[in-house]
């Protein structure tokens, strides 16, 4: 007796999970960005621990199965489907101009690219292996920012063989220590014109800015913008949630935090907040004239149709 096409199980499996849904969230108003009671729209839940949303030019949205090493894709049909496996972990990702997909990889601790081209950028610092590379972003002359968390409770090298928690850039040859002032950095992004880089402390009450150099070093940070997901009486211990950020066309900056979507605009004020069903880890413009947002967390991924148009210059 002949069993469904693999194509088949996949959308009697998306069918499955929509149907049993229930009726989408609907957001409040925030003035360019997106419009009050637009559905935020359920593509699916149960995936195995969910990061790294990217956009790729097909219009379609990527995001990180951490937990079972693998990169999952999302048709602009909604069609689910195996992208990459074997991603070692792979956390934040990025885009090349050759259009090869950059990694942070948490298993194997490194960054660098997937696929069957597959090469390693940095794999640790001063004879140190990093602890656990979280997100990055790609700059326009192809160098990679990112950040390290800090040593992961389950790396079984030793802690004093670890590197401290810290803000990196890897160029081919070059690996360069940029900042260890955060005590949990985590998401990163650049501003569109690229003279300000965004780091999310997620043990940390705002949002860090710093001003980007000429030769890509950076300024001194500032505190940029105060969270509203931000706890003193959080279960690990102070956290404002802070995850990964992204940023749109006007240069506002996304932040996925404990309280949910927070926005700002470009001088740091507080725009609002969109609500999701769980709390968010990272956020990606996507889809047709990047005017959606594809939003994973908690083993879920939700869309959002915006009024803003997410900026086109990186695929994140």
């Amino acid at each position: 007796m002949g069993g469904l096409a693999p194509e088949a199980n996949v959308d009697a499996a998306l069918a499955a999970v929509q149907a049993l849904a229930p009726p989408p969230l609907r957001t409040g108003a925030i003035p360019g960005v997106v419009a009050a009671g637009t559905p935020v729209v359920m593509l699916g839940d149960g995936f195995k621990g969910t990061e790294g949303p990217l956009a790729l030019p097909d219009g379609s949205f990527v995001f990180t199965e951490t937990q079972d090493a693998r990169i999952t894709r999302i048709a602009p049909d909604g069609r689910l489907s195996t992208h990459l496996r074997d991603t070692n972990g792979a956390n934040g990702l990025g885009l090349t101009a050759a259009g090869e997909i950059v990694a942070v990889q948490v298993n194997d601790t490194r960054v660098g690219t997937l696929g069957a081209k597959a090469a390693t950028l940095a794999s640790g610092w001063s004879g140190k292996a990093f602890g656990r590379p979280n997100d990055l972003v790609v700059a326009r002359d192809g160098s990679v920012y990112f950040t390290d968390s800090g040593r992961n409770a389950n790396q079984p090298t030793l802690a004093g063989e670890v590197a401290p928690p810290a803000v990196y850039r890897v160029r081919p040859g070059l690996l360069e220590r940029l900042a260890v002032d955060i005590t949990r950095p985590n998401g990163i992004q650049l501003s569109p014109d690229e003279r300000t880089l965004y780091v999310a402390n997620t043990a940390g009450e705002h949002v860090l800015a710093y001003e980007v150099h000429a030769d890509g070093s950076l300024g001194p940070r500032r505190d940029f913008a105060k969270l509203a997901g931000w706890r003193i009486d959080a279960p690990n211990g102070p956290s404002s949630g802070a995850d990964g950020l992204a940023v749109d066309a006007q240069g506002r900056l996304y932040v996925a935090s404990s309280a949910g979507i927070e926005v700002f605009d470009a001088a740091g004020q507080a725009l609002g907040v969109i609500a999701l069903p769980k709390p968010p880890q990272n956020l990606a413009f996507a889809g047709p004239d990047k005017k959606q947002l594809f939003i994973v967390g908690r083993g879920a991924a939700w869309r959002i149709d915006t009024l803003a148009q997410g900026y086109a210059g990186r695929a994140k």
